[in-house]
């Protein structure tokens, strides 16, 4: 970790950078952060590590600024090199990350939960102001928590060459200057990529719009419902192959039948909880709070739903709202 003269230092260095436009400017390093979390979130799967490997290739970037050589290529593509590198060392002995309904077949209702699994076996969520630029063009769609499982079971370099090829819209040339490699592998690389997502697709999910009128009021009608612990105005907003989860347990739901046993057992009742809005994975998200001793509500879960078809196509209840509260402010 960095201490705080070196980190002050560290966040305001500048570089050089002649761009595209033959034009210098003086770039800092910093201004990157945003871009490079979203892409390192979508290499990693976890919101957490991928703010240590952004820290990482920022610092590893101006350690070495006065090696960046413009004639080689943009800084955008010298930094992206970094946390390309930075990111694969990560994979090399990791396990790969997933949702609980890559990990095995769901359950019925009264299945036992079982022990919870261990944090490095989940794809975690992240804030939508960490990884999406604000005047970005990058679909909110690729971070969602499906997609992002989905790509967790690529190989490390095809995983890259998607995200930047068909996520961040790179050319086959740009990619291959980052990887120093041909523009024949890179394309090589993403048709393999592009095949294996074909035979394991994400979850349905259809892209979230906040401004979108009809998806305002789906969600309206789940928060009333929620909070009123109304069981069957919940389970008439969900599609018929709804799944549920609660990481970090294996265990899962699929199908409305024994979503609304699970949401009507006495012993698991989310009465008196409620739902505060929150921007995670580009997905429409919540935390759920529950009164503490002083009456006082507080978050135990973060919730971040799947849409599709104007319904809920998933339910994801991440149970570590103690930890997640810290990466999401």
């Amino acid at each position: 970790m960095l201490d705080r003269l070196e980190l002050d230092r560290f966040e305001n260095v500048h570089v050089e950078d002649t761009g595209r436009t033959g034009q210098t400017h003086r770039v800092r390093l910093d201004e990157f952060r945003i871009e490079l979390t979203g892409y390192c979130y979508r290499m990693l799967g976890s919101g957490f590590e991928a703010e240590d490997a952004v820290q990482e290739t920022l610092l590893r970037a101006w350690r070495s600024a006065d090696r960046y050589d413009e004639r080689i290529g943009s800084l955008r593509t010298w930094v992206y090199r970094i946390a390309t590198n930075v990111c694969v060392d990560m994979l090399r002995s990791a396990q790969r990350r997933a949702l609980a309904m890559d990990l095995g077949p769901h359950a019925r209702f009264g299945d036992a939960l079982g022990p919870p699994l261990d944090d490095v076996r989940w794809v975690h969520p992240i804030p939508d102001a960490r990884a999406l630029p604000e005047d970005s063009a990058v679909r909110r769609e690729t971070i969602r928590l499906a997609f992002v499982a989905a790509l967790q079971r690529l190989p490390p370099r095809q995983r890259a060459v998607l995200i930047l090829r068909d996520v961040l819209c790179w050319s086959a040339e740009e990619v291959a200057t980052l990887l120093e490699s041909s523009t024949a592998s890179v394309t090589s690389a993403l048709q393999r990529a592009r095949a294996a997502l074909r035979a394991h697709p994400p979850a349905p999910g259809d892209p979230w719009k906040p401004s979108d009128a009809a998806q305002r009021d789906l969600l309206d009608r789940y928060c009333a419902a929620f909070e009123r612990h109304d069981i069957d105005a919940l389970v008439a907003l969900l599609r018929e192959d709804a799944t549920m989860s609660m990481p970090p347990f294996a265990w899962w739901l699929r199908g409305r039948a024994d979503i609304r046993l699970a949401l009507s057992d006495p012993e698991a009742s989310c009465a008196g909880a409620r739902l505060v809005p929150a921007r995670a994975n580009g997905s429409p998200a919540f935390w759920q709070t529950r009164p503490g001793p002083d009456g006082v509500h507080e978050p135990f879960a973060l919730v971040v739903l799947d849409v599709a078809d104007d319904a809920i196509a998933g339910i994801v209840t991440f149970l570590d709202a103690p930890r997640l509260v810290t990466l999401f402010d």
